[in-house]
C-alpha cells in the first residue's frame, strides 16, 4: 500500500511522458502482496514437472557408466578430461537417458492413467505429444554429438537408441523387458569406451555384462513396483553375476587395491540391504529397494575402476552413488 500513496501526487501531476509508465506501476503496485511469490512457485512446479518426467535423480548412475566404460578401456583419468569429446560423450549419454525417460512416459501414459495415475501426464501437468517430441528431440541431437566424436561410437549409440526405443514402446507388453534395459547400460559402456579409446577390449566386455546383469535384476523389481509386492525371486539371481565379476576384476588388475575390496564390500552390503526390502515385502518396501538398486549401479562402476587402479575415479563413481540417493529425496528415481 505504501508504493500505491507515496507516488499518487507525482502521477496526479502527469509530469511529460512519465503518465504511462505511473500508470503502469500503479498497475503493478495494485497487484495481490502474494501474486509475486505465486509466479516463484508455479515456476518451480512447473520446473519440478519437468525433473519428475526426467527422472533426474539417477542421471549421476549414467555418468558413472561413461567413467567406467572409459577406464575399464584404458583411459586414465588425465587422458579422459583432456580429450575433446569426453565433455560430448557425457552430454550425449545424458540426452539420451533423458530423451529415453521423455518418452517412457509418452508411451505409458494410458497405463500409467490406470496405475499410476501420480505421474505429471496423468496429473495433467503436461501435455503427451510435446513429452514426446522432447524425448524425440534429445535421443536425435546425443545421436548427431555422438556421430561427431566417433562413427563407431555413433552406430552403437544408434544401437541405444533401438534398445531405448524397445524398451519404452514394449516394457509393459513383454515379460522379458528387463533385457532390453539391461541391454541399454551395456551399450552405455560400449559407447564410452569407443568414444575414447576406439577398443572394446574383454574388460570392457565383461564389465558391460556384469552391469546389464545388475540393471536387469532391478528392472525386474520394478516391473513389480506398482503393485508394492514381488512375485517371482528366482530372476533376481542374475545380480550375483556382478558381484562375480568384480571379484574376478580385482583378482586380475594392475594391483591390488584395498578401496576395491572396501567397495564391492560396500555393495554386498548395499545389496544385501535392498534384497531385504524386496524379500520383507512390507508397504513400501519394494520402491525403497529399487531405488536403492538404481543407486548401487555407481557403486558396481566405482569398484571396477578402483580394481583398475583409477582411484580419483573410483572416488567420482562413489560420489555418484552418494548424489543419487541424495537426489531421489528430491525427486522420485522411479
Amino acid at each position: 500500500m505504501a508504493g500505491i500513496t507515496g507516488d499518487s501526487t507525482h502521477r496526479e501531476r502527469g509530469e511529460g511522458g512519465g503518465a504511462g509508465a505511473d500508470l503502469g506501476q500503479a498497475a503493478a503496485d495494485l497487484r495481490p502482496a502474494g501474486a509475486i511469490t505465486a509466479d516463484s512457485t508455479t515456476l518451480r512446479s512447473k520446473t519440478s514437472v519437468w525433473l519428475e518426467l526426467g527422472r533426474v535423480s539417477n542421471l549421476p548412475t549414467v555418468w558413472s557408466n561413461v567413467l567406467a566404460g572409459a577406464v575399464l578401456a584404458g583411459a586414465s583419468a588425465g587422458a579422459l578430461w583432456q580429450s575433446t569429446t569426453a565433455l560430448p560423450l557425457l552430454l550425449a549419454l545424458t540426452l539420451f537417458y533423458l530423451g529415453g525417460m521423455y518418452l517412457n512416459d509418452a508411451c505409458d501414459a494410458e497405463i500409467d492413467a490406470r496405475e499410476r495415475a501420480d505421474r505429471p501426464i496423468p496429473r495433467g501437468d503436461v501435455d503427451r505429444l510435446t513429452v514426446a517430441l522432447l524425448g524425440a528431440g534429445m535421443l536425435a541431437l546425443g545421436s548427431l554429438l555422438l556421430f561427431m566424436s566417433h562413427l563407431s561410437a555413433g552406430l552403437t549409440g544408434l544401437a541405444l537408441i533401438a534398445a531405448i526405443l524397445s524398451y519404452d514402446w514394449w516394457h509393459k507388453r513383454i515379460g522379458w523387458s528387463p533385457l532390453l534395459m539391461g541391454a541399454c547400460r551395456l551399450l552405455t559402456y560400449l559407447t564410452a569406451a569407443l568414444v575414447v579409446t576406439n577398443t572394446l577390449n574383454d574388460m570392457v566386455v565383461w564389465g558391460a555384462i556384469g552391469l546389464a546383469c545388475h540393471v536387469i535384476g532391478l528392472t525386474y523389481a520394478a516391473r513389480q513396483e506398482a503393485y508394492d509386492r514381488l512375485g517371482a525371486a528366482w530372476p533376481l539371481g542374475v545380480l550375483a553375476v556382478p558381484v562375480v565379476f568384480m571379484l574376478a576384476a580385482m583378482l586380475t588388475g594392475p594391483e591390488p587395491s584395498l578401496l576395491a575390496l572396501a567397495l564391492w564390500l560396500g555393495y554386498l552390503a548395499w545389496g544385501a540391504r535392498c534384497l531385504m526390502w524386496l524379500f520383507r515385502r512390507a508397504p513400501g518396501d519394494v520402491p525403497r529397494a529399487v531405488v536403492g538398486l538404481i543407486a548401487a549401479i555407481s557403486l558396481y562402476d566405482a569398484t571396477l575402476m578402483a580394481a583398475m587402479g583409477a582411484t580419483a575415479m573410483a572416488w567420482l563413481g562413489v560420489l555418484a552413488f552418494a548424489a543419487t540417493l541424495a537426489l531421489q529425496r528430491v525427486t522420485s528415481g522411479t
